[in-house]
């Protein structure tokens, strides 16, 4: 991504060679870059080897090019660059995530998803969450009836949220115990509408449990763990959306309807549903190498493998990965994607992302085609809560400005 490195030390770290040759810079200015804090430095495979982390190595190299070009450093930052503000939520270090500095494979597999809600909204597993009442939502079906095209599940998300939106006046309240309440309402009136039945006090993965696979109890934990590794994961685009529409003052109604919106772009939300037509272009487990040979041959993306902030592989996907191999890796669904998954890792040394590792979750539980969007969806509508309190006590407009490309003025 940023540099000319052919060969790493080992994932996530460089050598002192490769590090000297990334920096432009000699050995010496190396060490003294350590001996300042700026470079993380531990002992290598043998006692007179040091290892370099590499996130820091391009941290300081784009600090370098930074100062050289400074309107295209804040350009830049809005491409996988520098951070563009403050979160105290999500952290990726070292190829691991974290919610406020909890692994995130732990929490998927030890923590429900309101816990993990009481931690990003609150600060602490521990914290209790406000329990409000379900909203009466009856005449909803005859407003739905009167839309003649057939909507999307994400659609049918952003048409039930304006009009609880319309009928819940406490949403107005901003303050942080408050927004945790609508957001609660939000929660269960989207897992509802998942699942196709009535809003409910359960938890959440027991209420999809019950609804798309209610003979498989154990799925309740597969499906626990999905929506907690998808809760928050940085400034993704419908993250970062949410938190613009959060600064402007918009209730929690209107925080999340952005993020749903930004969600349904074929660049993100629909990375979901790339990977699921991957998994259907192998009918079966002998078919998946050819599938992703024919795909090479095309010139097509892999959907589903590789992620550029998870180098040595996406934590999130090996979990969920591991967690369909023990609780459905009898299914035909969870073998075609083994088998798709070994492919590529064969042909292209990549390994699956948290959307492949859905996707696979989903097949192996035979769950309904809308199921990955969908936990997608909840998932995330937590994180979004959570940044719009963190903005909340933040206060201020996020307001970037442009620069500007067109033509000049034309002076009379």
């Amino acid at each position: 991504m940023y540099g000319r490195v052919r060969r790493m030390a080992e994932p996530g770290y460089l050598t002192a060679a490769e590090a000297a040759e990334e920096l432009g810079i000699s050995a010496a200015t190396l060490y003294a870059y350590v001996s300042r804090g700026l470079i993380h430095s531990e002992s290598g495979d043998d006692s007179r080897s040091r290892r370099y982390r590499t996130e820091d190595v391009w941290a300081l190299k784009r600090r370098k090019q930074n100062r050289r070009e400074p309107e295209r450093a804040a350009e830049d930052a809005l491409h996988w660059g520098l951070p563009v503000l403050q979160s105290g939520l999500s952290l990726i270090r070292d190829g691991r995530l974290y919610y406020r500095g909890h692994d995130v494979v732990d929490l998927a597999a030890t923590r429900s998803i309101e816990e993990v809600c009481a931690l990003l909204w609150a600060g602490s597993v521990e914290a209790e969450l406000p329990d409000p009442e379900l909203l009466d939502l009856g005449g909803d079906e005859v407003l739905l009836r009167r839309i003649k095209a057939p909507l999307t599940l994400m659609e049918m998300f952003q048409v039930h949220l304006a009009v609880a939106s319309a009928r819940d006046t406490a949403a107005y309240d901003m303050r942080p115990p408050a927004v945790r309440r609508t957001g609660m309402v939000i929660l269960r009136l989207l897992a509802a509408l998942a699942a196709g039945g009535r809003q409910s006090r359960a938890g959440i993965a027991e209420v999809l449990q019950r609804r798309w696979c209610p003979k498989n109890e154990a799925a309740v934990d597969l499906l626990n763990a999905a929506l907690v590794l998808y809760a928050d994961h940085e400034l993704n685009p419908s993250t970062f959306t949410a938190r613009c529409v959060a600064s402007a003052g918009a209730t929690p109604y209107g925080v999340v309807t952005a993020g749903l919106a930004a969600l349904q772009g074929s660049k993100h939300g629909g990375a979901c549903e790339r990977a699921d037509a991957l998994l259907r272009e192998a009918p079966h487990e002998r078919g998946a190498h050819q599938a992703v040979a024919a795909r090479l041959r095309r010139g097509e993306s892999m959907p589903g493998f590789g992620h550029a902030l998870y180098p040595a592989g996406d934590p999130r996907g090996a979990l969920l990965m591991r967690l369909a191999r023990e609780r459905c890796g009898g299914s035909k669904g969870f073998a075609v994607a083994t088998a798709l998954a070994d492919a590529v890792r064969e042909f292209m040394g990549e390994h699956p992302t948290v959307d492949f590792g859905l996707v696979t979750v989903c097949r192996g539980l035979d769950l309904p085609a809308s199921a990955p969007l969908a936990l997608l969806a909840l998932g995330r509508t937590v994180g979004w809560i959570a940044h719009a309190i963190e903005q909340v006590h933040d206060g201020r407009l996020i307001r970037p400005r442009a620069r500007y490309t067109g033509a000049q003025p034309v002076r009379s």
